[in-house]
């Protein structure tokens, strides 16, 4: 998802998607733990999504102080 589409959405919809990739993101490391081996680029794909959402909601919270 690009930044022009979450910045469309709302403070919900947001934390919403935030929430999934947090929950991805500690699936990931529990089937590295396990020893399966998930595709490694998928740990800094969704890192980076976090910090997308995590830039646009601060944004969103300066724009309405």
């Amino acid at each position: 998802m690009n930044v022009t589409e979450l910045r469309k959405k709302s403070d919900l919809e947001l934390h919403n998607e935030m929430l999934a990739l947090l929950r991805e993101q500690f699936n990931l490391r529990v089937q590295k733990g396990i020893g399966q081996t998930p595709l490694p680029h998928l740990f800094g794909n969704i890192r980076k999504q976090i910090a997308r959402i995590k830039t646009i909601l601060s944004e969103k919270k300066g724009l309405s102080s």
